[in-house]
C-alpha cells in the first residue's frame, strides 16, 4: 500500500501545519499520551499459505486483526475459518488490482458491469497505475459494493475496510467512494486522519497534505466513525533477504528487530501496523517472489521478544471492532 500513500500526497494540498492536539485514541477513551496499535494482516484470501499465516499470526503471535481480499480463490477457505471463529476481527481488504503474472483475479461486479477495471487478460489491471489510468469511480464504487455484498452473502460482517496496494487513494474520486461506503454502511475505513507523523517521516520531505488529511478524519468522525491517528506502512520495505535462501530463525530476528526498531518512533494515538504474515509452501514462490518478506512478517508475530517489547513499553493493542465499539459510546 506504500504506493497508494504517495500519491495521496498529489490529492490533498501539501501544508506544514501542526499536529491535532487530541488524538483520536483520547476521543476513544484511551489515555492520554497513550499509543495504542491495531497489529494488521493484509491479504487474507488471496492463497492457501495467506490464511495459514494470519490464523498463525493471531492464534499464536500479536496479530490481532486481519483483511480478506474478496475476489480472490481462498476467500471461502477463510471465511469458513472465521464461522468458527467469529470473534476475529476481519474486515475487507477492497481488491481493485491483480498483480501477479500467473496468478490473478477478476472483478465481482463482472465485467460487463466494470468494463474499465479488466485488463487483455480479463484480470484487473496489474498495478495502480494501470487501475486509475482506465478505471472511472463508478466502476470502482461497483466493485466496492459487489465486494461487500459477496462478504454479506456469505455471512460475513466486516468490521472496516481499507484498501489494496492503496488504489482507493490513487485518485480523489476514488477516495470519495471509499469514504463515501464506508460512512452510509457505518463501517470504519482505513484512513489517517491524525497527527499522520509516521507517514509523513515515510513519504520523506514532501510529507502528507496533514491539513485536509485531518478534515477528512473530522468527516468521518461526525459520521459516527472511528479515526486513525496514523498508519504504519513501513515493513514491506523490510526485504534484506529477497529471493535468498535463508533460515526462518534469521528472518525472524531480523523482521523482529525491525518492528521493535520503528516502533520506538511511534507516537500517542491510534496507528494501525500493517504487515503480511504468510506460510509459505513450495507453492507460494510461483504467486510471488515477496514470500520470505511474508514469511518473515508471520515469524516477527510469533517472536516472544516482539509480545516483550509491546507489554514492557505499555503499548495498548486494540481492534477495529473495538475502535467501533467505543466510538459507538461517545456522544
Amino acid at each position: 500500500m506504500k504506493t497508494s500513500l504517495a500519491i495521496l500526497t498529489g490529492i490533498l494540498l501539501t501544508l506544514n501545519v501542526s499536529a491535532q492536539n487530541t488524538t483520536y485514541a483520547e476521543k476513544l477513551g484511551y489515555p492520554k499520551g497513550a499509543k495504542v496499535i491495531i497489529m494488521h494482516v493484509d491479504d487474507v484470501g488471496m492463497s492457501y499459505d495467506s490464511n495459514i499465516g494470519a490464523i498463525k499470526a493471531i492464534e499464536e503471535g500479536v496479530a490481532n486483526s486481519l483483511s480478506v481480499m474478496m475476489p480472490c480463490p481462498w476467500v471461502p477457505g477463510f471465511v469458513h475459518y472465521l464461522k468458527n471463529h467469529p470473534e476475529t476481527d476481519a474486515g475487507l481488504h477492497l481488491t481493485l488490482t491483480s498483480e501477479w503474472k500467473d496468478y490473478r483475479w477478476g472483478p465481482l461486479a463482472g465485467k460487463a458491469n466494470v468494463p474499465n477495471l479488466v485488463d487483455e487478460e480479463g484480470a484487473m489491471w496489474r498495478n495502480v497505475q494501470g487501475t486509475a489510468t482506465h478505471a472511472t469511480a463508478d466502476d470502482i464504487e461497483k466493485e466496492i459494493r459487489s465486494q461487500l455484498d459477496r462478504a454479506r452473502t456469505m455471512g460475513f460482517e466486516p468490521t472496516h475496510m481499507d484498501s489494496h496496494m492503496g488504489t482507493l487513494f490513487a485518485r480523489a474520486d476514488y477516495l470519495e467512494r471509499y469514504l463515501k461506503v464506508g460512512m452510509e454502511q457505518k463501517i470504519p475505513v482505513m484512513f489517517p486522519g491524525g497527527h499522520d507523523h509516521m507517514i509523513m517521516k515515510d513519504i520523506g520531505a514532501t510529507g502528507l497534505k496533514l491539513e485536509q488529511a485531518q478534515a477528512i478524519g473530522k468527516k468521518l468522525w461526525e459520521a459516527g466513525l472511528p479515526v486513525l491517528d496514523d498508519l504504519h506502512n513501513i515493513s514491506y520495505d523490510w526485504n534484506q533477504y529477497k529471493n535468498q535462501k535463508v533460515s526462518d530463525e534469521v528472518l525472524q530476528k531480523y523482521k523482529t528487530a525491525k518492528y521493535i526498531e520503528s516502533f520506538k518512533d511511534l507516537q500517542p494515538g491510534v496507528t494501525m501496523v500493517i504487515m503480511h504474515c504468510t506460510a509459505t509452501t513450495e507453492v507460494f514462490e510461483h504467486i510471488s517472489d515477496s514470500g520470505n518478506n511474508r514469511r518473515g512478517d508471520l515469524l516477527a508475530m510469533i517472536d516472544p521478544a516482539l509480545k516483550k517489547y509491546i507489554q514492557d513499553n505499555g503499548i495498548i493493542m486494540t481492534t477495529w471492532r473495538e475502535l467501533k465499539e467505543r466510538r459507538d459510546k461517545v456522544k
